[in-house]
């Protein structure tokens, strides 16, 4: 580590380092093994190949993590704070593949799309000219305001129709950690402030345990070293269809990664580059071929933790390598990730839904630097944001969105999800009314 001017390359004393590496790790783990415990679930997997996925999930977002903050060479890592983890996006196209194709064709599909994701890393990257205040603007806003769906399942329940759904305990212990939050944020300061979403989570625990809504006998049963080999389901096939539906998945994932890349370039003050944003749609192309090996998931720069970063002030890329190295040794040591899991949901979800939030304010302060007046932009951003944000309230008594559900399983891939809609629409519509043609008299730049 150096002590460099900028705050994003400044280390940090360890003590500091390790709390608030970790407060980064506890508000991105929820999301990060929901991926496997979903996929594990649909395809009725048992418990042993459950708990193997979820190990091998944190493994490689922790790799991830490492080469996105700390780097590799000119290849790989856009060297900011940046968490990655398995994204939604993946979600719903490897349950259709694994239905029809078998896992096998999941793991060779995403092989396939992690090798698309390094040949078109560059001149993916060129296109940042086309993302504008006013496309990562909208984007994030949408982000911000879709996460707040899978936040809302952590508080109240995850099925609407359960009689137990939206228990007053769950949403009091809930509500009670965002107002330590908001408590924390507002009268402690220094570090202590910095780790004011920590310590809420913290006291939020130990809350709940004497209301019995903490249980930790997993711990125990837990091994303490366990990774499975690659290839654990079998040796990788590659179906024309799975792979076709893996590399628009990883189109939609650049997309998403792009804008929470400049983000983050612009809460640090370290712009961007097109060769920075190359090096990290690189690591997402790198992340989905180490995860096919080693029975994984793509992974994707965490909006959640572009929160986080917002909201406690601190820049420093080697935080996040710490939150990497943690994920690494988690998925190394299973004991310690039933320890983290423990967690009960609405703790998480409380601090959650406040860094969600924050990643929406990140867009409307993005949005802030768009000239709406004599030209369309504030069109563009109506349609990107009503039409995007259509999945995200189309949902069935579990949170899945089943507004496209009747559209063909290609499609799905692309429509199911707000954030994917919302991209292609602000992107189009950007370059439209933006780019394409002459522009009337009387209109302004973008």
């Amino acid at each position: 580590m150096t002590n460099a001017a900028h705050p994003v390359d400044r280390g940090l004393p360890a003590g500091r380092l390790l709390l608030l590496g970790l407060q980064h790790m506890a508000i991105m783990y929820t999301g990060c093994i929901a991926v496997p415990l979903v996929i594990g679930s649909a395809l009725h997997l048992d418990s042993a190949s459950v708990a193997l996925l979820v190990n091998a999930d944190l493994f490689v977002a922790g790799l991830a993590t490492l080469v996105q903050s700390v780097g590799i060479g000119r290849l790989f890592g856009v060297r900011l704070p940046v968490v990655a983890g398995a994204t939604f996006t993946v979600v719903n196209p490897m349950i259709l593949i694994a239905a029809q194709y078998g896992l096998t064709a999941v793991y060779g599909a995403m092989i396939a799309s992690g090798v698309f994701g390094l040949l078109i890393a560059r001149p993916f990257a060129a296109l940042i000219r086309f993302f504008p205040p006013l496309v990562s603007g909208t984007l994030l806003l949408v982000i911000g305001i879709s996460l707040l769906g899978p936040g809302t399942a952590m508080i109240g329940g995850h099925d609407t129709g359960d009689p137990s759904y939206g228990d007053p305990a769950n949403l009091g212990l809930a509500f009670g950690v965002i107002a330590l939050v908001v408590l924390f944020t507002r009268v402690l300061r220094g570090f202590l402030g910095q780790i004011g979403p920590l310590v809420a989570l913290v006291a939020g625990v130990l809350i709940a345990i004497p209301l019995g809504r903490a249980h930790f006998s997993g711990v125990g049963e837990a091994s303490w070293f366990g990774l499975a080999s690659p290839f654990h389901f079998g040796a990788p096939t590659f179906p024309v269809a799975a792979v076709v539906s893996m590399c628009v998945v990883m189109l939609v994932s650049f997309t998403e990664t792009t804008a929470d890349l400049i983000a983050v370039g612009e809460i640090t003050g370290r712009p961007v580059t097109p060769a920075d944003l190359s090096r990290g749609l690189a690591t997402d192309g790198l992340s989905a071929i180490f995860g096919g090996f080693m029975n994984s998931f793509p992974d994707t720069a965490f909006a959640q933790n572009v929160g986080l970063v917002q909201m406690t002030g601190v820049r420093s890329r080697w935080v996040v390598a710490t939150t990497g190295g943690m994920l690494v040794v988690m998925g190394l040591v299973p004991k310690i990730g039933a320890f983290i899991a423990a967690i009960p949901e609405p703790v998480v979800g409380g601090v959650a839904v406040v860094m969600f939030a924050m990643v929406a304010v990140v867009g409307v302060q993005t949005l802030k630097k768009v000239e709406f007046s004599g030209n369309h932009n504030g069109f563009v951003a109506s349609v990107a944001i009503g039409v995007g944000l259509l999945p995200a309230f189309g949902l069935d008594r579990f949170g899945n969105s089943v507004f496209f559900q009747h559209f063909p399983a290609w499609l799905r891939t692309i429509c199911g999800s707000p954030i994917t809609v919302a991209a292609v629409l602000v992107f189009v519509l950007n370059l439209l009314f933006n780019h394409l043609g002459r522009r009337r008299e009387g209109d302004l730049l973008p």
